[in-house]
């Protein structure tokens, strides 16, 4: 740490003797205690399958995006929806001869149903008159017939252009391919021996239709590659069960639990606005400390408005669905905005942190306030007079650093930003109590047999493909049991916890990882990291970091303390312009924070929901007139003296 940090983070916080802080002491889980997740599809050739991603997304990136724009300000949408309609109906072929393969007559019938219809009535497919009548469709590809032929996958492949397979759906993509044009004969010279038959029209055809839907997708395909500390992995990993013949089971074995089940619908809060991300602008600043470069999103109104700094949850990024939905709601509310990415993910951490990784609280939050300060100089620098009053938002890891400003805002003048209002939503209250609370989730199916364990993961992991490409659930709960759900959750995390153990070993090795950490070969070291909680980050890799850097005695002791909200009672209880959201039913937290957050802060300074989990009811109407309640009052005129 730099000399001044240092000192900074042995001055803060004045730890009151009042709190206790319990640390747990290490302890190494018996090996019937580790979760083994189930076997994705092998990647043997991982490396080169890396940089087959990255030139994809640079094509996507570079090539696709900007001349979509352009394609969908000519083509409308109901166009583009009628090319991909003629795309499909003229696969139908493929379809038929695979539906026969695998047995499926009815299906067979019912594509050989749909592409009557829709090449007479339909005009040659551009109109999808066989969905109006509700004529089912059955996808059938030669990648399915391998598998139900009992080909199983083994090895995972980068496609370019196509994207993840794996061999068997690659050579299932050629034949289908091939399979087309020796039904649609070339124009010119229908002899088999004619190499152009095998290309003509129908490679021109479905080089438009390909290109057609990208155009639709492209945009959340960019996003999601920027967003995610490493969008391969996950896509790897979750091509192996969105590929499989397998069927899930979508019963319920056990309980259901409310508060898990209120946090999964946080997945379905999105922007409603598809061009939204479009309309936002990225630009990036020098942090003094790291010089380097960190990115922020951001858009203001054409004349003079508040402006609200979004601090997204642990390891989301500014891109991520959450924040920009957030923004979207605040930007047609007549607010302007700014998201950065938490301090927990890889773009913060290797551009702005002065920490060579996060944990302790007053560090984390100083480097946030450096960076948001050096934004809102440019910003205000760039855009004068159109900066009104400044508002931090920041939900869940983000809440929590939110409030620790807040409370510190009494600190002497600085020239570093400050804010006329401090909204924190649905944060936790004591950092340790959270972490525990995930790594108890991620542990969850420990309460199965031990036998049963990996194929009721593998359910689970069928059911969450199965559902990812329907619509949001309306009526009754999730399909999940109470294991299910908390896994689903602590999993999540535990994916977060592996970036940011890979992210902070690469900029400060401690030799504690015995794979090596490559960039092009990670699934070793993934896997090793997989098996450290969050309690052994804290104990095996923050601990002794702090400690190297001479933060003192008890360094556990006080890195608890530090992320402990209850540390920073007098501050928060003196700031008139904290707002909190919290909901009653949040896995992280228990009641008794609840009661300190009413015994701390005011009435109108605090609003509980009885129920939505953890981040689970932000698109509740309710909650969100409460946030926007929670902004009012902010002025429009150029901030006064105070700020920068």
């Amino acid at each position: 740490l730099p000399p001044d940090l240092l000192a900074f983070a042995q001055e803060q916080p004045p730890v009151s003797t009042s709190i206790s802080v319990p640390i747990p002491s290490p302890r190494p889980p018996p090996a019937e205690e580790l979760i083994v997740l189930p076997e994705s599809t092998p990647d043997p050739l991982e490396p080169m399958n890396r940089v087959i991603w990255e030139v994809n997304k640079g094509l996507m990136t570079g090539v696709v995006k900007p001349t979509s724009r352009v394609y969908r300000s000519v083509v409308a949408k109901p166009v583009r929806t009628g090319i991909r309609n003629m795309g499909r109906n003229i696969l139908y072929p493929g379809r038929l001869i695979n539906n026969l393969l695998q047995g499926k007559w009815e299906g067979a019938r019912d594509e050989s149903y749909s592409f009557l219809c829709n090449t007479t009535l339909g005009v040659a497919g551009f109109f999808d008159v066989a969905a109006r009548w509700r004529i089912p469709k059955s996808d059938a590809d030669f990648g399915q017939t391998f598998g139900q032929w009992g080909w199983d996958p083994a090895c995972f492949l980068m496609l370019p252009v196509f994207g993840p397979s794996n061999e068997r759906d690659a050579l299932g993509l050629a034949a289908d391919f091939a399979a087309q044009p020796l039904i649609y004969f070339n124009t010119y010279d229908f002899s088999p021996e004619n190499p152009l038959t095998y290309v003509g029209p129908y490679t021109y055809v479905n080089s438009v239709v390909t290109y057609n839907g990208l155009t639709d997708t492209v945009d959340e395909y960019v996003r999601f590659a920027r967003a995610e500390a490493d969008p391969y992995s996950g896509i790897q990993f979750a091509w192996t069960f969105a590929k499989s013949n397998r069927e899930a089971d979508f019963r319920v074995h056990g309980t259901q639990e409310d508060a898990s089940l209120d946090t999964l619908k946080s997945a379905y809060f999105s922007y409603k606005d598809p061009e939204f991300p479009n309309r936002c602008r990225t630009r990036s600043v020098r942090i003094p400390a790291t010089g380097r470069k960190l990115k922020f999103t951001f858009r203001l109104h054409s004349g003079t408005a508040p402006v609200v700094y979004i601090v997204p949850g642990l390891v989301s990024h500014r891109l991520a669905h959450a924040p920009l939905a957030l923004a979207e709601l605040l930007y047609e509310n007549g607010y302007s905005f700014v998201t950065v990415s938490s301090t927990f993910h890889p773009e913060f951490m290797e551009n702005a942190s002065t920490a060579a990784m996060p944990a302790h609280l007053p560090v984390d939050a100083q480097d946030l306030r450096v960076a948001l300060t050096e934004i809102d100089r440019r910003l205000d620098a760039s855009h004068p007079g159109r900066l009104g009053d400044r508002a931090l938002m920041g939900y869940s890891m983000g809440g929590l650093q939110t409030l620790y400003l807040a409370a510190a805002e009494g600190t002497p003048a600085s020239p570093m930003i400050s804010f006329d209002r401090y909204v924190a939503l649905h944060t936790p209250v004591r950092m340790t109590y959270g972490v525990a609370q995930l790594d108890e989730f991620y542990s969850a199916p420990l309460g199965w047999p031990e036998a049963e364990r990996t194929g009721n993961m593998e359910n689970l992991f069928l059911k969450v493909a199965a559902l990812m490409d329907k619509p949001p659930i309306s009526e009754g709960p999730p399909p999940f049991s109470t294991i299910e759900s908390r896994f689903l959750i602590g999993l999540t995390f535990r994916f977060s916890l592996r970036d940011v153990i890979y992210s902070s070993q690469r900029r400060n090795d401690q030799g504690i990882l015995q794979n090596p950490i490559g960039r092009l070969r990670r699934e070793p070291v993934y896997r090793e990291i997989l098996q450290y909680s969050f309690q052994d980050y804290f104990e095996k890799f923050v601990v002794p970091y702090y400690e190297a850097q001479g933060l003192g005695p008890s360094t556990a002791e006080t890195l608890a303390a530090a992320g402990d909200l209850r540390t920073y009672a007098a501050g928060l209880s003196d700031n008139p312009g904290v707002r909190v959201l919290v909901n009653q039913n949040d896995f992280l937290l228990p009641a008794g924070d609840v009661a300190w957050l009413r015994a701390t802060l005011d009435p109108e300074q605090l609003t509980v929901f009885p129920r939505g989990g953890h981040l689970g009811n932000f698109s509740d109407p309710a909650v969100q007139a409460a946030l926007l309640k929670a902004l009012a009052g902010l002025k429009a005129s150029p901030p006064g003296p105070g700020n920068p």
